[in-house]
């Protein structure tokens, strides 16, 4: 899938799913309930243990409309070793240059880490089709209006300090779309095994990000 058409479908359910520390056994009915939930993107982090095996795995099972993507990438090789285990797009906390310009030159969208109106000016025209405000647990949706204010061309989405609660204001403040980690990929029922509890959270959170832009 070329690199605009990950954009779009990120962008139609405007939330991806970010798996950090799970075991590899957990990994493929988390992706499951993901997608049963309506889901339709997961990011598995690079600091996971056995993330690229994972991703490997998933790579060669999920559904053709489930995008896989590799977050906290810090450099271009890990960038490429994860593109090669199958990732549609990168997610990075920072803006790496190298790292974009690799992803580019391979038609994979990448989604690099920006803080400051600076940073996010710099990522964009680098070429990027979207920039992830971290930590928007700190910088609040807020943040985000204000950064849309003198550079509305930049689609953003917000990662950190995202739930149910804080949504509907990302989402009004102008994110395109969104990132989830402890808040959607509950540990508690990974641990349980309770998929269905997760699959159901998962379609909390979707049905989030479509009323609150119905009501934007």
């Amino acid at each position: 899938m070329k690199r605009n058409e990950v954009f779009k479908a990120v962008e139609e359910v405007g939330i991806v799913a970010i798996v950090r520390g799970t075991g590899a056994s957990d990994i493929v009915p988390i992706a499951k309930a993901m997608y049963d939930g309506g889901v339709r993107a997961i990011e598995v982090t690079m600091n996971t243990k056995g993330a690229m095996d994972m991703m490997r795995e998933l790579s060669g099972i999920l559904p053709k409309d489930m995008l896989l993507g590799a977050g906290t990438v810090l450099d271009p090789e890990t960038g490429r070793a994860a593109i090669l285990s199958g990732a549609t797009f990168i997610l990075s906390p920072t803006f790496c240059r190298p790292l974009v310009e690799l992803c580019n030159r391979y038609d994979v969208m990448a989604v690099p880490g920006v803080m400051t109106p600076t940073e996010a000016l710099a990522a964009w025209e680098s070429g990027v089709d979207v920039v992830k405000v971290f930590p928007a647990s700190v910088l609040g949706p807020s943040y985000i209006k204000d950064l849309k204010g003198p550079l509305p061309q930049i689609e953003m989405m917000p990662v950190g300090g995202v739930n149910l609660e804080t949504i509907p204001a990302f989402i009004k403040a102008g994110a395109c779309s969104v990132g989830v980690g402890g808040e959607l990929v509950d540990k508690k029922l990974i641990a349980a095994c309770d998929w269905k509890g997760l699959t159901e959270k998962a379609a909390r959170f979707v049905s989030a990000i479509r009323e609150a832009r119905k009501s934007k």
